[in-house]
């Protein structure tokens, strides 16, 4: 190995180890909004076109309330019409529920998934990722609200 070479992997190791310490040295030492983006990310996934919502428009469902609101008591089967492209389902309630729905892809999974609202108030949300026209099943058995949102 010649000695440009070694400077050059020496740079680089010194490079390396200066990176390393600024990453784990410069937080702040705090857990972190794992709902929280950057805005740099954020406009990364728009550019590189990000997944969006699901429009509640496309959902249809016999426990409809109201345009894009949902009196869920037992079971609720949502017919979710092709969404074109991978898209995010978002249901929102002020209490639990819980929701099938099939995997996205060629993958032959049915996933199942309970959510509770959060101990401070904040409400109980399910994201379920659609790539084709799907049958999604909400359940609550002692009933609940359940709204499709775009957020």
């Amino acid at each position: 190995m010649g000695g440009r070479q070694k400077v050059l992997v020496v740079g680089l190791g010194v490079l390396l180890v200066v990176l390393f310490v600024v990453a784990v040295g410069g937080g702040r030492g705090e857990r972190g909004d794992p709902a929280g983006r950057h805005s740099l990310v954020e406009w990364l996934g728009r550019g590189g076109g990000g997944q969006g919502a699901v429009d509640p428009a496309t959902v249809e469902a016999e426990c409809v309330e109201a345009p894009g609101r949902l009196a869920v008591v037992g079971d609720c089967e949502l017919r979710v019409a092709d969404p074109g492209r991978l898209r995010t389902l978002i249901l929102r309630s002020p209490g639990g529920f819980t929701v099938e729905a099939p995997a996205p892809g060629d993958a032959d999974v049915t996933v199942t998934d309970t959510v509770t609202p959060e101990q401070d108030g904040t409400e109980a949300v399910a994201r379920i990722a659609v790539d084709r026209p799907a049958t999604v099943t909400l359940r609550c058995p002692t009933g609940c609200l359940v709204t499709i949102s775009t957020q």
